[in-house]
């Protein structure tokens, strides 16, 4: 990921924040400071992307190798060998220079972008995909559980659902974020930003304009304490 310093997010809580987009879910525990916390997902069995998982090497096929003399540990059965990425966006949407009312008049040096937010996560990914195995009926039930409480009051069929998907857990070594939100931008631009994202009257304009809006608060904060 490309970080420019005026785009790059470093805020474990922002990063975590934006993790949200289903089907993962993100477990931190809130008694451990800098807990970078456990992803959990599910994923189509008939799936391509599945398929490529179940048939990459774990741990435990490097550790069974013949140039090896320990034998693979139950641990290490369905974790795969290579680290896994996760990436996450938020709202996000092309920037026409037409937004710069103070800007294009005068100098007419403008140019089209895209702002955007954007969040990745690397770890190692723990597959749950025997539906004969305990932990993955108690893997997807927990995982079906948490993402559908908010709109059903009972959770039904999780045995024959399980044949269909597999679990997916992460557990998270390393985040990386950026939220590119016009904060390049001088403050009569960013200004301008806002107000042409807001007349679109949309929801996906008016979502942009608080980020930028919010993003540009923070500037301004930043700009203040430095003087």
């Amino acid at each position: 990921m490309q970080l420019r310093a005026d785009h790059v997010e470093t805020q474990l809580a922002v990063l975590q924040e934006l993790t949200s987009h289903i089907p993962w879910v993100l477990d931190v525990d809130p008694t451990k400071p800098g807990d970078l916390g456990v992803l959990r997902g599910h994923i189509a069995r008939n799936n391509p992307q599945c398929k490529a998982i179940l048939e990459s090497p774990t741990s435990a096929s490097s550790s069974s190798s013949p140039s090896s003399s320990s034998s693979p540990s139950e641990s290490d059965l369905n974790v795969l060998e290579s680290e896994v990425l996760v990436i996450f966006t938020a709202a996000h949407h092309y920037v026409t220079p037409k937004f710069y009312v103070e800007t294009k008049p005068t100098t007419g040096k403008v140019v089209p972008t895209w702002n955007y937010s954007a969040v990745q996560a690397y770890g190692k990914v723990r597959v749950y995909h025997l539906s004969s195995d305990p932990a993955t009926g108690e893997f997807l039930q927990k995982q079906v559980h948490d993402l559908s409480q908010l709109c059903e009051k009972e959770i039904m069929y999780v045995e024959i659902q399980k044949k269909g998907i597999v679990g997916l857990e992460i557990t998270v070594d390393a985040f990386e974020g950026k939220v590119k939100m016009s904060q390049e931008l001088r403050k009569g631009d960013r200004d301008d930003v806002v107000e042409g994202f807001r007349k679109l009257d949309r929801d996906l304009g008016r979502a942009v304009a608080k980020t930028v809006e919010e993003r540009s608060e923070m500037k301004e904060a930043q700009k203040e304490q430095q003087v």
